[in-house]
């Protein structure tokens, strides 16, 4: 069995590069509520199911250009700490990978 987090490209990891996208995305939000646009975390999807089972999160942001959101393991709850909790995740609008980075883009 591959530990898959220490997969690299010749210059990061798996989990240098997760661990990149966690951090941007903790600062993108801050910046997104100064704004003025909803992000909210929850340990449950829009239907009341907890998040891949459980141990959990979800981000999510309404942009201008349409919703994003982004999961992440209990152990990174705290980096969120200013975004808003609630008890269930919005509807998820069925953005796909392609859709999320088509909006961040766009919002660009």
């Amino acid at each position: 069995m591959t530990d898959t987090g220490s997969i690299s490209d010749g210059f990061h990891t798996f989990d240098e590069l997760y661990e990149f996208r966690r951090l941007y995305h903790a600062y993108a939000v801050r910046a997104w509520l100064a704004a003025g646009y909803p992000v909210v975390r929850s340990w449950k999807h829009h239907d009341g199911e907890p998040c891949f089972g459980g141990g959990w999160f979800i981000v999510t942001a309404q942009l201008p250009t349409g919703q994003v959101s982004n999961h992440y393991r209990a152990d990174s709850w705290s980096l969120f700490g200013d975004v808003p909790e609630v008890g269930r995740a919005p509807v998820w609008d069925g953005h796909s990978t392609a859709d999320v980075t088509r909006r961040l883009r766009a919002l660009l």
